[in-house]
């Protein structure tokens, strides 16, 4: 078989030396999906040609065979096999391959063609013929092609996975945490009327498959989501359970060595990563443009929404499975059955045998924690675990307490803080959003939390949801200096106006089932000692006082 010569011997020492070093710079930018403008920049001015020169010269070394001498001086990207186009019309086609075949609207070939043939026709230049155009589209990357027709996530089975996640051997050893909207439209309490699509947060153990939190809520995702499906984690179920009145077995339960998460803005709070390192859990993220790291929360998320198709009241995946099916008039579950129902489905889950470990995830886990050196350290005060993953906020101490968006926090044990207050600075204070009518405050020497209520006790439990739009309505009203009354008696009176609405909307009944679900806290001692830190002590160790930012938003 003949060897085919490209004549880079008979070049001189400067003509392939311009070859290597344009080679070295270009490579690396062809094996990319995408070339950024700054990337091409950059070897723009170490090659001393435009910008345009970078594009066309990674084009002709992703067409050509991925050697130096793809890059010779000279080569021509025409000749046996590829249409020669004068100028004028090679810059009619490439124009319109971009602004009108490289868009969502995913023009046809022929109607591209038949765009081409009527530019060129105004123009007076002979048009290419439609085998030429073709060959054009066909020698563009087909990622690039696919991401700009159809969007990044169809673009990814194009693209290679780049590495597998690491290996995990131990229950608990590796803990995946995602959110998704639920495919089924809810009833209120009260009136079974639609009250919209939850939300799902779910901890999954990646060694046995086993889901091992959850939480079912009407808000979006946020810190505080996190914070409650980690604790539902770490605790024992079974006092869950019998508060909701469910008869399952679920007995995976335990903190995480390490919590894995994507790159969302709630799993970057400051409250979960202080509230990790606290409880020497290590918070990993998935590395950026590997989506299959997180492959096996997302595939059990999938698992489950595909179970809940089959429930009255499913929007489905899609408006094309959904069809004609009127999902709010078919809705019938409340939050509550539909929480029920996901714990049932979850024990079914546990019980069946999984393709990805040739075992039922239950039977997994238990052979797992026999074999493991120690038990799962699980959580016994499920109020003082959440409180290390409450938002923060800074305050300082005055005569009658706290201040707190207009609302007075007090008690007695505050007391012997108050004459000093002027040398303890801004006190750390933890808030549950679900529920404002108290809050935790960490005392000066940061040994312990104390439970701190409204000062004016009357006042009803609210949620920060509720707190803020009525202020955000006083505000709209002309109301300069917010007074705390004014503040409840406007979250009393839109309270009398949702229940006493003769056609209530989905939006007041959201509201109305938000109210529903307030955080039924369990008594909680009045000091909450926090666990002990398992790294060395530190003088932050010592005073339980770490630097924070002034608040932090769930």
């Amino acid at each position: 078989m003949p060897i085919i010569e490209h004549g880079f011997l008979a070049l001189s020492e400067a003509e392939w030396g311009l070859a290597v070093r344009n080679a070295a710079l270009i490579a690396p930018l062809a094996r990319r999906d995408v070339v950024g403008r700054r990337a091409a920049a950059d070897a723009a001015a170490q090659l001393g040609v435009s910008v345009r020169q970078v594009y066309v010269l990674v084009e002709r070394f992703r067409r050509g065979s991925g050697n130096v001498t793809d890059l010779l001086p000279g080569q021509s990207d025409g000749g046996r096999g590829s249409g020669r186009l004068v100028k004028s019309v090679e810059d009619v086609v490439q124009d319109l391959i971009r602004t009108r075949y490289l868009k969502r609207q995913k023009l046809s070939l022929a109607a591209l063609h038949r765009d081409i043939v009527q530019v060129c026709f105004v123009k007076g230049l002979a048009a290419p013929s439609r085998s030429t155009v073709a060959r054009r589209i066909a020698a563009l990357h087909p990622v690039g092609v696919t991401r700009r027709r159809e969007g990044t996530d169809a673009a990814r089975r194009l693209q290679a996975a780049g590495g597998s996640p690491p290996a995990v051997n131990a229950p608990l050893e590796q803990v995946q945490i995602d959110h998704t909207v639920i495919d089924l439209i809810v009833v209120d309490e009260h009136d079974r009327q639609p009250v919209g699509r939850p939300y799902l947060t779910v901890a999954i153990d990646v060694f046995s498959r086993c889901l091992v939190g959850m939480v079912l809520t009407l808000e979006p995702p946020s810190a505080v989501s996190v914070g409650l499906c980690l604790t539902h984690a770490c605790c024992d179920k079974r006092p869950w359970l019998e508060s909701h009145g469910i008869e399952a077995n679920w007995p995976m339960s335990g903190k995480p060595r390490q919590l894995y998460v994507d790159n969302a803005a709630e799993f970057k709070s400051e409250s979960l990563k202080r509230g990790c390192e606290q409880h020497a859990i290590k918070l990993a993220y998935r590395p950026l443009g590997r989506p299959h790291y997180g492959g096996i929360v997302e595939r059990v998320i999938g698992t489950a929404m595909t179970m809940i198709h089959e429930l009255p009241g499913t929007t489905f995946s899609n408006t094309a499975q959904r069809g004609s099916y009127n999902a709010e008039k078919m809705a019938s579950l409340t939050l509550r059955e539909l929480e029920r129902w996901l714990v049932l489905a979850v024990a079914g889950y546990h019980g069946s045998v999984h393709s990805g470990v040739h075992q039922t995830p239950a039977t997994r886990w238990s052979e797992g924690i026999a074999a493991a050196p120690t038990a799962p350290s699980v959580v016994t005060n499920s109020t003082a675990f959440l409180v290390d993953f409450l938002p923060v906020i800074r305050r300082t101490l005055t005569r009658t307490g706290f201040v707190i968006d207009h609302v007075h926090y007090f008690a007695n044990a505050l007391k012997p803080w108050i004459a000093r207050r002027d040398q303890l600075g801004k006190f750390i204070i933890r808030r549950d959003p679900r529920d404002i009518s108290r809050v935790w405050v960490l005392d000066p020497e940061g040994h312990h939390y104390i439970e701190v209520p409204y000062r004016i006790m009357s006042h009803p439990a609210v949620t920060l949801w509720e707190h803020r739009q009525a202020l955000e309505r006083l505000r709209r009203d002309g109301r300069a200096d917010v007074d705390e009354r004014d503040l409840f008696r406007m979250i009393s009176l839109r309270r009398e106006i949702a229940q006493s609405a003769q056609k209530t909307t989905r939006k007041t009944r959201r509201e109305n089932e938000r109210r529903g679900h307030l955080a039924a806290a369990a008594a909680v001692p009045t000091a909450l000692e926090p666990p002990e830190s398992p790294s060395a002590t530190t003088e932050a160790d010592r005073t339980g006082v770490v630097p924070f930012e002034e608040i932090e938003e769930w």
